[in-house]
């Protein structure tokens, strides 16, 4: 098993030496193969989008589907390819488009938790490391499959992001703040809890939704700032990144503010461009309760917290993952 994992790394490094415009066009063969042919996840998506958007007709769902397909074998072969490019040409195709709200934070000593969601290319959030004041850091939760799991390791830290294991989250944090390094740590807000954190709920895309707390959690803990990303995509291969400020002292927020603003403003993205957001992911997996229970969700809680990152005991973080 080992010698065909060594193949398929070498055929992956062969791939990613190819310019954009070679790995587009397999991108556009993809497409039909995905779209067409395997038709993967088609009913995962198409049963998003008609709840998502009854508004909308089914012709009108079926080009947005379309799109997303094309868009996903885009960021299959975007990702590949930071396997085999520097950071010159990072800088052009991804940049912070007001990065002055960084410098801010920083000259007051800010901790930055960043929100966002599998929306655009996510995974080149990893390669914006030395652009602003801040260290950047990514959380993650770490695949089955070693190869895999190593291989998008290796990407994601690259160009100087810290990919921490999101069971990691705490004890990293806590790292941060002893060495005195201000860092700009992301989540993605957008995936499923598990079914023994189904602590909040909220409306998000006209369905009843179970959201992860542990953002807010965390960041009223440590005080710390909260942004939100919109990757927003220029044109194919070109990105600019939108920080929204949500707060700059997390403590002083009434509860469930950060966690109703950050959907919100996701759902507001996914409604100008729908085609970038990850449509196969089984986000609506769990139904909602008769009745949601928020006032028994206590933002005070240490035992909260210690498991905040890891899915498989209480989980109430979101790590920065590629898994749908």
């Amino acid at each position: 098993m080992l010698f065909w994992y060594k193949i398929l790394y070498g055929f992956f490094r062969l791939l990613a030496a190819l310019p954009l415009r070679c790995l587009y066009l397999i991108s556009d063969l993809l497409f039909v193969l995905v779209c067409y042919v395997v038709r993967y996840r088609r009913k995962v998506v198409m049963e998003n989008l008609r709840n998502s958007f009854p508004e909308k007709t089914e012709k009108e769902r079926r080009q947005i589907a379309r799109k997303f397909y094309r868009f996903l074998c885009d960021l299959l072969v975007e990702t590949l390819k930071v396997a085999n490019i520097d950071t010159s040409q990072m800088r052009r195709r991804i940049r912070y488009s007001n990065p002055e709200i960084f410098e801010k934070l920083y000259r007051q000593g800010k901790q930055i938790f960043v929100v966002t969601g599998h929306y655009g290319n996510w995974e080149w959030l990893a390669t914006l490391e030395n652009t602003v004041p801040y260290h950047h850091a990514t959380l993650y939760k770490p695949l089955e499959n070693k190869f895999f799991d190593n291989f998008l390791y290796n990407l994601r830290t690259k160009f100087g992001t810290d990919a921490i294991p999101s069971i990691s989250a705490i004890r990293t944090i806590n790292d941060y703040r002893y060495e005195n390094r201000l860092t700009a740590l992301c989540f993605l807000s957008d995936q499923s809890p598990p079914r023994n954190a189904l602590d909040y709920w909220t409306t998000f895309l006209n369905q009843d939704t179970p959201v992860y707390l542990g953002v807010e959690k965390l960041a009223k803990r440590y005080d710390a700032a909260v942004l939100y990303y919109e990757i927003r995509r220029v044109k194919r291969g070109f990105y600019e990144v939108d920080s929204t400020l949500i707060t700059e002292n997390a403590a002083q927020t009434f509860d469930f503010q950060i966690t109703n603003k950050h959907v919100e403003l996701l759902e507001e993205t996914i409604r100008r461009n729908p085609q970038y957001w990850l449509w196969s992911h089984r986000r609506w997996k769990h139904k909602s309760p008769k009745y949601h229970q928020h006032e028994n969700i206590s933002f005070n809680s240490n035992h909260d917290l210690l498991y905040a990152c890891d899915s498989s005991k209480r989980s109430v973080v979101s790590g920065c993952e590629s898994r749908c």
